[in-house]
């Protein structure tokens, strides 16, 4: 099976199933390479057009989604969609919401919701889910 994304570009999770997901910025230019197939974008406001599908969270900087079960929702479908296609998912500035939903992926992928963030942190970014709440909120999430 062809890996969705190269797994040498920079922000790339790989999770412990082997999927891919590349967490990114949105304030920086998109990278080179491949595109993403989808994109989950955590915003307080709709995010840019783009050429791929993607979906919306309404999700203020620093702080947590404003409709949760959305939120599950939309981490799930980039979980699931992950197995086969190149996702992405970004914030402004790609660490905070970014890693907050990074590690609510790793653990629909299996990863003890007391190791999500050093998980993500590790294998992400050392400074993602950047609040109190927002680690609270992957303390908290569930699978079903």
């Amino acid at each position: 099976m062809d890996r969705p994304w190269d797994t040498a570009e920079s922000g790339v999770l790989r999770l412990p199933s082997t999927r891919l997901v590349r967490g990114r910025a949105l304030r920086k230019p998109l990278p080179d390479g491949v595109r993403p197939e989808f994109g989950l974008y955590l915003l307080g406001s709709p995010p840019p057009a783009n050429d791929w599908e993607s979906r919306w969270v309404r999700w203020p900087d620093f702080r947590l989604p404003s409709d949760r079960a959305d939120a599950r929702d939309a981490l799930r479908e980039a979980w699931e969609r992950a197995r086969t296609q190149r996702v992405e998912v970004a914030c402004g500035g790609g660490r905070g919401r970014t890693g907050t939903a990074l590690a609510c992926i790793a653990v629909l992928d299996g990863v003890p919701t007391d190791e999500a963030v050093a998980f993500v942190r590790l294998h992400f970014d050392s400074h993602a889910v950047e609040t109190p709440w927002q680690r609270r909120y992957v303390a908290r999430f569930t699978t079903v």
